[in-house]
């Protein structure tokens, strides 16, 4: 696929380091010759210095020949100008566009959004992505993340287990036996640094991360059956001041079950303005590592911090900050590999990694599969896919064992008029159903053709 990537900044990057994986033809323009230096250096792409607006500059980029541009700079103007230039001009067939303006997103301005106006087929706001998947996180103590399927009929749940996680050492297939109340479907596992799909035979060991699906009122009984049950979330306390903190403290400004949020940022403008737009949130300016200002927010007195700053090594050091202040749960974002290993020692420190949350919001429109929802699992190392069976399939009244799927996939559950099975190989797939599979990175191709 050829792909034009307009911004080479945060959300770029992690883009371009996604789509590099595949067997992509990649474009990046930026104005900053800075950073296409540097996506240049880790990547094979092609840059090109300019305004992504300007179609002389699109042009240089191979626009007449692009299946897809992916608009992600900083300036939402300039993202849907880039995406109508590319379309009128360019005939340009997929246009993603980053918009992250609550006026330019507000339902109430949706019909400027099509073919006749400014022609974009898929609009991604990642900073407000990635406060929902933090939000979702408080809402569900002991998850290290959190996924809605199926219309929230079903979640896909990862956590990490602890040297006192009552299913250690039990086979899968002895789950029910060990826990007759734990009604989940494994979907994989994280073991150092590798993935597979744990099959009936497989035991779970300390520090595994392990992802299942889980319906929504079963959430609770499943965590408590991992030694994951914790107290509500109702204590918060953000580090950094910026559009992800704005967005995750006007959704904890609505929930009731929040008493107290309070925000430290060192800089004293972005302090005074998140101050004018929130009502019930707290704003400390100053440094986040100081005794006094620590002092001042409360971190002896609160249930879960969250490390939101655009540099990794600052949003790993609070963490590890409140770790030793007897903070219970914290939660970093991450954007970098380079600091893997320190995430490995942050014992349960739960790891947001903004790349996952950022490609999940648009591995529909690169996935040839016809997809209702998927999401990016870790650092790539797989995607879960959401997929209606409509009535042109191959695949209806096909064996689950009969599609053929790589050995490193899975279809994890059907959902069959409104009821969710957890399949076996040989149950039936029907017209209508929706059913929920895992490949591996690896697999992604050949899944594709099986569901294309």
């Amino acid at each position: 696929m050829k792909i034009i990537v307009c911004g080479a900044g945060r959300i770029g990057r992690n883009l371009i380091s996604y789509l590099s994986q595949g067997n992509n033809d990649i474009a990046v323009i930026d104005t900053d010759q800075r950073r296409l230096d540097e996506v240049s250096k880790e990547w094979d792409i092609l840059p090109v210095l300019g305004s992504a607006s300007h179609p002389e500059i699109l042009e240089r980029a191979g626009a007449s020949g692009t299946d897809l541009i992916l608009a992600v700079t900083n300036v939402d103007e300039v993202n849907m100008i880039a995406c109508q230039v590319g379309a009128y001009l360019f005939n340009i067939q997929r246009k993603i566009a980053r918009i992250d303006s609550r006026e330019f997103i507000d339902p109430l301005w949706a019909p400027l959004y099509n073919e006749k106006n400014i022609p974009i087929d898929l609009i991604i706001s990642p900073d407000m992505e990635i406060a929902d998947a933090v939000y979702a996180i408080i809402r569900t103590p002991g998850a290290s993340s959190v996924m809605s399927l199926a219309d929230k009929k079903l979640y896909l749940l990862s956590v990490r287990c602890g040297a006192d996680c009552p299913m250690l050492k039990t086979q899968v297939r002895h789950f029910e036996m060990a826990a007759p109340d734990l009604k989940i479907a494994p979907v994989c596992v994280v073991r150092n640094g590798k993935n597979f799909i744990p099959n009936a035979d497989f035991t779970l060991e300390p520090d595994d991360e392990f992802y299942f699906l889980v319906q929504e009122d079963e959430i609770e009984d499943a965590l408590h059956n991992f030694g994951k049950e914790q107290p509500a979330n109702e204590k918060i306390l953000i580090f950094g001041g910026n559009q992800i903190s704005l967005f995750l403290a006007r959704r904890l400004e609505e929930d009731d079950s929040i008493t107290s949020c309070r925000i430290i940022d060192e800089d004293f403008s972005h302090a005074r303005k998140l101050a004018s737009v929130l009502n019930n949130v707290s704003i400390i300016s100053g440094e986040m590592t100081s005794d006094l200002i620590l002092e001042e927010a409360g971190l002896d007195n609160v249930d879960v911090t969250i490390a939101v700053t655009l540099r990794d090594k600052e949003n790993l050091l609070a963490s590890l900050i409140a770790q030793k202040n007897g903070v219970g749960s914290t939660i970093s974002l991450v954007n970098s590999n380079a600091y893997n290993n320190l995430v490995s020692n942050l014992n349960d420190s739960i790891i947001v990694d903004t790349s996952s949350v950022t490609v999940s919001g648009i591995l529909k429109e690169l996935r040839k599969a016809h997809l209702n929802k998927a999401y990016s699992l870790g650092r790539g190392f797989g995607e879960v896919w959401e997929i209606k069976i409509d009535k042109y399939s191959a695949n209806i009244n096909k064996k689950i064992i009969e599609l053929e799927l790589p050995e490193n996939s899975r279809v994890c559950a059907v959902i069959r008029d409104e009821e969710i099975i957890f399949p076996t190989l040989y149950d039936r797939l029907a017209e209508g159903d929706i059913i929920i599979l895992f490949c591996s990175s690896k697999a992604i191709k050949r899944v594709e053709k099986i569901f294309s």
